[in-house]
């Protein structure tokens, strides 16, 4: 009798609720008791769940195999196909990121003195903080997909801790609180690509040990891109320090 596969489907609804209600709760007590800058912030990454996580994920789950269909139609090495429609994705994902930032006068507060994002600039934001890294990335996951057998879940979980551990390496270990919150903003830049690749493609069943590996392979890729721009563009945030007050 063939083993059983984990369903992973329940994980990624456990996440998405979980950003959802954790962020709102913490909206709730901010809003209610919170500093200006701070209950900027957190009004900031409720925009960001609500519309790339809950609306985001409602609409790839709803339309997704419609979106295969078109994905198969379009000629072209899948493999580029997935890093171009990955990229769209990181994209779209940095605008909404970027607006909030932009929006900071609406939540109470001048721009610059909150932010989700190292710059109120969507060119600068992608192209000097975080698209030109994930790119990277997304070519590493499409390696790693010519070779073995991830289910699309498995992509959204796998990259959603790749970018997790991301946020914690520049922001620290309070971020592993949002473990929720951030699996799923990486989780969905990759799911639907990786969903539209063929299903027939020669590959092999990933053992337990290429799980592990599957979270760093894409950061090692990143590191020749990540390198140069360190010095090309040595500014990680062009805002101060948010303050408490």
């Amino acid at each position: 009798m063939a083993k059983k596969r984990f369903d992973t489907s329940h994980v990624i609804a456990f996440a998405g609720v979980w950003s959802v209600l954790s962020t709102s709760a913490v909206a709730a007590v901010v809003i209610i008791g919170g500093k200006p800058a701070a209950r900027a912030v957190i009004l900031m990454g409720l925009g960001l769940v609500l519309l790339w996580i809950a609306t985001g994920g409602l609409l790839t789950w709803r339309f997704r195999d419609r979106v295969r269909s078109l994905a198969a139609s379009i000629p072209g090495p899948w493999q580029v196909k997935f890093v171009l429609f990955c990229t769209l994705l990181a994209m779209t994902e940095e605008a909404i990121t970027t607006s909030m930032t932009n929006l900071a006068p609406v939540f109470g507060v001048p721009v610059g003195k909150a932010y989700i994002t190292a710059s109120a600039n969507y060119l600068d934001v992608i192209c000097f903080h975080s698209v030109v890294v994930f790119i990277p990335m997304f070519v590493g996951w499409a390696w790693m997909l010519s070779r073995w057998d991830f289910h699309p879940n498995a992509v959204f979980l796998l990259y959603g801790l790749t970018g997790t551990l991301s946020e914690v390496s520049f922001g620290g270990p309070q971020h592993f609180a949002e473990i929720g919150m951030w699996t799923c903003v990486y989780g969905l830049m990759v799911y639907l690509p990786a969903y539209c690749i063929p299903q027939d493609r020669p590959v092999r069943p990933p053992r337990w040990w290429q799980y592990v590996l599957a979270v760093y392979i894409p950061v090692f890729f990143a590191i020749p891109v990540i390198v140069p721009l360190h010095f090309i563009h040595p500014v990680s945030i062009h805002f101060p320090p948010i303050q408490a007050g």
